[in-house]
């Protein structure tokens, strides 16, 4: 399904509406991505889980693909259960199976509107936060620079 995409001249910025049932960052809906979440909290390990989930693609491609799945709605789930503890009810838990006993299915959809105003700081597929940024490391690389030796280099 593509999504319109707008310009706002004011503001130099594209924008689009995201339907509640698709998952954003992601090329599926929230209830796919419920479905691997649950089979992954329900699968002895979560190889097992990629295996079984992606049998089309190598173990290591499906546990990548599971995992980005799994850890940003993990993390979405403990950011809602800290912050509104009552959408969890009595379990309290950051599990999605007791997100579904609570608020039923597609327990993401709902927690889409649970969340509400905190959907821009919660993780992509269930938020709507912003992209991550590419890591650099902070130290200076060990290499030094190919050439001459600089000038005056003591002796």
């Amino acid at each position: 399904m593509r999504v319109a995409r707008y310009y706002c001249a004011a503001g130099r910025r594209t924008f689009s509406l995201l339907p509640d049932c698709l998952a954003s960052r992601l090329s599926s809906t929230l209830a796919e991505v419920e479905q691997v979440v649950i089979a992954a909290e329900a699968a002895p390990s979560l190889e097992q889980a990629a295996v079984r989930l992606r049998p089309d693609i190598e173990t290591q491609g499906a546990l990548r693909w599971v995992r980005r799945r799994l850890r940003p709605v993990r993390v979405a789930l403990l950011a809602i259960a800290t912050l509104l503890p009552q959408s969890f009810g009595e379990a309290g838990v950051p599990a999605l199976c007791a997100a579904q006993a609570t608020l039923g299915r597609p327990a993401l959809v709902r927690l889409r509107s649970v969340a509400g105003e905190q959907l821009r700081s919660l993780p992509p597929p269930l938020g709507l936060g912003p992209r991550t940024r590419a890591r650099r490391s902070r130290r200076p690389g060990l290499q030094h620079k190919t050439g001459p030796d600089p000038p005056g280099g003591g002796g």
